[in-house]
């Protein structure tokens, strides 16, 4: 980020109506607008905990984050400019009952609306952008989505400062400080399963999560380095069971066997290998990569892969 732009972030909202698409627009009371939910980052804020939180003070509607679908950039009055990252999410019929949106002095209505009219009604041609791109997925086949996000443990003791086993070596001050702020970012990816190596570095780098998400957490050593170093680990038997669930989760592990874990999703759903594993893999302490599957058809190849750097 840099220190004279805007940052934002927000949704395009979608359910089915009797098998028909339909995402929500917001008509704003002090704009006399219809646009996208979105709002500004809060201080100490991620984007992704932006999304989540501004959608749901604008619309009442709690939400998962699905796949990323487009930012948009544009000058404001004063001349900063303003960039908002946007995530596809399903709003489903137990989060929309639950909603208590009243008309107030920031948001008129809410409206549901077929995506091509949508093209048309929406105020700004930013928006339109941002519902176009999210048609183009749609057009490929792919709406609903799941991730499978690989973490890297967070910040650990150096093995030069660690007289005792390398898989009993503790997170250091700021690890802790990275491993619970991940909480509310891997939350909003709608995260229901957490699995991790042994290794005491990565089980206390996802334990704030368990405890705020209220799920148990799966050790293995299977994903953990000293199976890896010693060829025992089975990557493609960790994530072969991921991508046959269909439900969000959480695969913590080491550094080097990262490049592993991506490559095997690759393959576990036909994605053809690239560069871009590389970059997804090249993951610094307490940074993470989300690997957006299509429900439906999870070997049909990865959507899109965003990736996260760690807090500072």
């Amino acid at each position: 980020m840099t220190e004279t732009a805007v940052y934002a972030a927000g949704g395009v909202l979608w359910r089915l109506v009797e098998g028909k698409l339909r995402i929500l627009v917001i008509h704003r009371t002090a704009y006399a607008d219809v646009t996208l939910p979105k709002g500004k980052v809060d201080p100490g804020e991620t984007l992704v905990e932006t999304a989540v939180r501004e959608i749901f003070e604008e619309t009442g509607i709690r939400v998962a984050l699905g796949m990323p679908v487009g930012v948009s950039r544009y000058r404001m009055p004063k001349g900063r400019e303003k960039i908002v990252h946007y995530w596809a999410a399903e709003a489903t019929e137990k989060a929309i009952r639950a909603s208590e949106f009243v008309p107030n002095k920031e948001i008129a209505a809410l409206e549901w609306v077929a995506p091509r009219k949508a093209l048309g009604y929406l105020s700004y041609p930013v928006d339109v952008e941002i519902v176009e791109q999210f048609l183009r997925y749609v057009d490929d086949g792919v709406l609903a989505t799941f991730p499978i996000i690989v973490l890297r443990h967070a910040k650990a003791l150096a093995r030069s400062d660690w007289s005792g086993a390398d898989a009993a070596r503790p997170l250091t001050a700021r690890g802790l400080k990275q491993a619970a702020s991940l909480v509310g970012t891997l939350a909003a990816f709608g995260v229901r399963r957490i699995i991790t190596s042994d290794a005491v570095r990565c089980v206390s780098t996802v334990t704030p999560l368990a405890a705020h998400l209220g799920r148990g957490i799966d050790r293995t050593p299977l994903i953990g380095q000293d199976a890896w170093e010693d060829g025992t680990s089975d990557l493609r038997a960790v994530v072969g069971k991921r991508v046959r669930s269909r439900k969000p989760a959480v695969l913590c592990s080491h550094g080097p066997v990262l490049p592993g874990l991506l490559t095997e999703l690759a393959l576990a759903t036909g994605t053809l290998r690239g560069s871009y594993l590389g970059s997804a893999s090249a993951l610094e302490p307490g940074g993470f990569s989300v690997v957006h599957l299509p429900r439906e058809h999870p070997g049909s190849g990865i959507v899109s892969i965003e990736t996260h750097e760690p807090v500072p």
